[in-house]
């Protein structure tokens, strides 16, 4: 048995913690440079919002409707997450945290009635950090994702499902009737892993509800369409394919990009911007206690305007695998000044770390300098352990590289967001005071 712990429209909801005069009116959280609609409230999805909307086509709404639109904080978003997951982890013994807002939790073992149970899950997270959320119980993971889908939109449409399914439900305890009226009134494309291409081709195949998809043959499935989806099939007939992924595995290629929040032509701008992009993927590296091998790096003008166009990218070798900021910038340093192109109007940049391999495998070879002795790889291990620890205690950018320039150093590359909220939760500075 699963459970999945989802929030509702979780960047708003964070939002309305410490804005409660949000609650009740049309709200969305745009993307990085306040790009297009990434969360949105329900009443902005009534308004027919929908997911990624770019905000130049929805911002009349602000002004006919009192839509309200924020810049993303996700150094906000991932505390209340932390927050929320472990609350979450005592509905039981294992977790899986999915995403920054979903959390699937292993049911094993645990007695008692477990609608009740996560009922008290629910109100806790509410009550603790402001967060409502639906909870999904299920045989298999792609059944309690359906029971989650299931539950929010009982609560958020009453009259599509049984009122005694909103919150929190349990696809277990249904009886065969009610849990094929249930799958009937659920389309195809809400199951977990099933997208748009797959939907269609599966509806104009006479393949409509979810109970369309029970009903059909595992194998026919797979002959017609592929494995992952005959897994599916299977999960939603009630037999475990996906286990529970305590530890997620380490990723084998770690990438930092962005979008400038207005064009770069100089070099240096482009240099300080890569070298923040290539310290925060080494940090992501060492988190996960890998090495990279080789190190990309690219810039690209904005196919959007009618500027001229470029865009290159190189890979830069490393003479042995490391994490360390140091060895990274500078080898994209040198990279960007390989591709680099002047009279251009750059709009994106990005780097990312190739042929990652665990730390604890040792690249052995004959020492070609004094400056590059196993004693200084490991004096450079414990240098980038202190960095971050500076940065996780005091604030991301506490210390850094030279080449990423000084704060008050021109930034023209910074993202652009106009509507960004304070960091209340992780910035002393940021901190909410109440007055009498």
């Amino acid at each position: 048995m699963y459970a999945l712990v989802d929030g509702n429209n979780f960047y708003v909801s964070c939002e309305r913690i410490f804005r409660p005069s949000l609650n009740g009116i049309p709200a969305v959280v745009l993307s990085n440079n306040d790009g297009c609609a990434i969360a949105r409230s329900n009443e902005a999805k009534s308004l027919g919002i929908k997911m990624g909307a770019p905000w130049f086509q929805i911002k009349h709404l602000a002004e006919s409707e009192g839509l309200v639109a924020l810049s993303a904080n996700f150094a906000l978003y991932g505390d209340i997450s932390d927050r929320m997951m472990s609350l979450a982890a005592g509905l039981g013994p294992s977790q899986e945290i999915y995403s920054i807002d979903e959390s699937f939790i292993g049911l094993e073992g645990v007695r008692g009635d477990l609608v009740e149970r996560s009922h008290k899950i629910r109100s806790r997270i509410l009550q603790w950090t402001g967060i409502p959320c639906g909870i999904g119980i299920g045989k298999t993971k792609t059944l309690a994702k359906l029971a989650n889908h299931i539950a929010k939109t009982a609560e958020r449409k009453p009259g599509i499902y049984p009122s005694h399914l909103a919150q929190v439900c349990n696809l277990e305890v249904l009886s065969a009737i009610e849990r094929q009226r249930v799958f009937e009134a659920t389309e195809v494309g809400e199951v977990w892993g099933i997208g748009r291409r797959i939907s269609k081709q599966l509806t104009d195949g006479g393949i409509k509800t979810v109970q369309d998809l029970v009903d059909m043959d595992a194998a026919t499935i797979r002959r017609g369409w592929s494995v992952v989806l005959e897994r599916t099939v299977r999960e939603l007939q009630g037999i475990q394919c996906i286990g529970l992924d305590d530890a997620p595995s380490p990723k084998k290629e770690i990438a930092c990009t962005r979008s400038f929040g207005h064009a770069v032509t100089e070099l240096s701008d482009l240099t300080q911007a890569v070298t923040e992009f290539a310290s925060r993927a080494a940090e992501k590296a060492r988190k996960q206690y890998s090495l990279a091998g080789d190190v990309m790096v690219f810039i690209r003008t904005s196919p959007f305007r009618k500027d001229p166009q470029y865009s290159r990218s190189i890979v830069v070798p490393l003479r042995r695998p490391t994490a360390d900021t140091g060895a990274i910038v500078q080898a994209t340093s040198l990279g960007l000044q390989a591709i680099y192109c002047q009279g251009f109007k750059y709009a994106k940049a990005g780097v990312m770390l190739l042929d990652l391999q665990p730390d604890s495998v040792v690249q052995g070879e004959l020492d070609l300098d004094e400056n590059d002795s196993h004693a200084d790889i490991a004096e450079k291990a414990r240098l980038m352990s202190a960095l971050d620890t500076i940065n996780k205690r005091y604030g991301r950018g506490t210390m850094k590289m030279a080449s990423a320039g000084l704060d008050g150093d021109r930034r023209v590359w910074s993202m652009r967001q106009e509507r960004k909220t304070p960091a209340y939760t992780t910035n002393w500075a940021d901190i909410p005071i109440a007055r009498a």
